[in-house]
């Protein structure tokens, strides 16, 4: 099985499309597709938000006036512990259409069952649905659920774009971070996002003796992704995909050392955020009950997380080179790395 809709669209190079393809679920009727894409899609929306509200800052330093700092910065989210993300419990009792195919042995159909969400890795869980077409004429349709990412080996959510920095008035500095529009055959994505670091110790008549600075950081970050479905012999169409839109912000009081080369930060924050998923396309379901019905963009779900934050990491200045990383507590923990290149 192929790897399928790694964080919607956040990376180009890990996303195809598979075997058991998500918009099969459309072959239940699209009521029960649309209760199981928001299970199976909402926690990979989740880490998704996570992982973009990242990456602030790696000081409570703030730059001098014009000083200037060019960064890329990676983020891997990790879910690898986290199962109440990585499964949900599928009870045939909430779906209208949909049955599992497995029984206890003794000729019991199980009702229910944990199955994977798009960050999982349970994989060959049979279903089927079965009715009416005409008078005396029934049709079953059988498909396998989706599995995730952890099928593939894949246990974290990664981002990554470039920031700019640059010191403005006494102790304010200026973020910008975007990852200019990719587009391949099957995914689009691009994010952009601002910041403002205001630094209070530089308030106070001890600024230049003191060994330690401390920061307020505020930060808002925005992506937009597509990510094209591949048709199956269940379900066919035209331009089907995923379509998000997502934004976080962040909240943070930093604290960090102020030595010549190695230093030392850390966190405690506040972020929030919210996605806005459109399935979109044509859906044509080609057997079982709901043969030759067709589905236009047929709905949209909605994320939101909010959490407290906290993080500690170091950062190594050779000159214009910077290098840091740094690991933050959270609802999904994420580690991030920056390579810097920076003017005072």
């Amino acid at each position: 099985m192929k790897k399928i809709l790694l964080l919607l669209c956040l990376t180009t190079v890990m996303v195809s499309s598979a075997q058991s393809n998500p918009n099969d679920i459309f072959a239940a009727g699209i009521n029960d597709a649309e209760q199981f894409l928001n299970d199976y899609l909402n926690p990979v929306s989740e880490g998704a938000l996570y992982s973009i509200s990242n990456g602030w800052y790696n000081t409570a330093d703030a730059k001098p006036l014009l000083g200037f700092e060019i960064s890329i910065i990676g983020n891997m989210t990790s879910f690898k512990n986290k199962e109440d993300k990585q499964s949900f419990i599928l009870d045939t009792a909430d779906y209208e259409n949909l049955q599992f195919v497995e029984t206890d042995g003794q000729g019991n159909r199980t009702t229910v069952k944990p199955v994977s969400t798009a960050l999982g890795e349970i994989e060959g869980i049979r279903v089927f649905v079965e009715g009416e077409v005409a008078p005396g004429v029934t049709t079953r349709e059988e498909f396998d659920l989706p599995s995730g990412l952890a099928a593939e080996g894949i246990t974290f959510v990664p981002s990554a774009y470039l920031q700019v920095s640059m010191g403005l008035i006494k102790g304010t500095e200026v973020k910008v971070r975007f990852l200019p529009k990719i587009e391949t055959e099957d995914v689009s994505v691009g994010l952009y996002g601002v910041g403002i670091q205001h630094e209070l110790t530089k308030h106070l008549p001890a600024d230049k003796v003191l060994p330690i600075a401390v920061s307020a950081v505020v930060g808002y970050t925005h992506l937009s992704g597509t990510y094209d479905f591949t048709n199956t012999n269940v379900v066919q169409g035209e331009n089907q995909k995923v379509d998000t839109n997502m934004d976080t912000w962040a909240f943070q009081a930093v604290v960090s050392t102020k030595l010549p080369i190695i230093n030392f930060y850390g966190g405690l924050g506040y972020m929030t955020g919210k996605s806005n998923t459109d399935i979109l396309g044509t859906y044509r379901v080609q057997s079982g009950p709901f043969q030759s019905q067709t589905y236009t963009d047929p709905f949209s779900f909605k994320t939101e997380v909010s959490g407290v934050t906290a993080n500690i990491g170091t950062k190594l200045k050779l000159g214009f080179f910077r290098l840091n990383v740094d690991y933050t507590i959270a609802e999904f923990n994420n580690l991030a790395v920056g390579v810097n290149f920076g003017f005072r």
